[in-house]
């Protein structure tokens, strides 16, 4: 049995594909791995296949909105823990919230 704890950092840019743009950063008792999305939809998308490699917790970057947040949340159900970093208006996507880029 393994006392690893997986999670997961989630956050967007413009064009990324989630099957290509992640990493991960492996310690002895905690592996994240950092997944790059275009939209929220994409994120929604990776909860069932992050829940399958045993991951228990998703941190959502600053760049998703209040609605995206809700939105991953929905997906994740009681499979997984959903954090977030805050911005209302994230200053790598000239100082908008996703939830204006991605729901407009």
């Amino acid at each position: 049995m393994s006392n690893v704890f997986k999670a997961a950092f989630i956050f967007v840019a413009p064009e990324a594909n989630p099957l290509t743009d992640y990493s991960w950063v492996r310690t002895k008792e905690v592996h994240v791995k950092n997944i790059a999305v275009s939209g929220y939809q994409e994120a929604c998308d990776l909860v069932d296949s992050l829940a399958d490699e045993g991951i228990k917790a998703v941190e959502l970057c600053g760049g998703f909105g209040h609605q995206g947040v809700a939105e991953v949340v929905k997906a994740a159900g009681d499979r997984l823990h959903v954090g977030v970093v805050r911005f209302d208006r994230h200053p790598c996507l000239d100082f908008a919230s996703g939830d204006e880029l991605f729901l407009s």
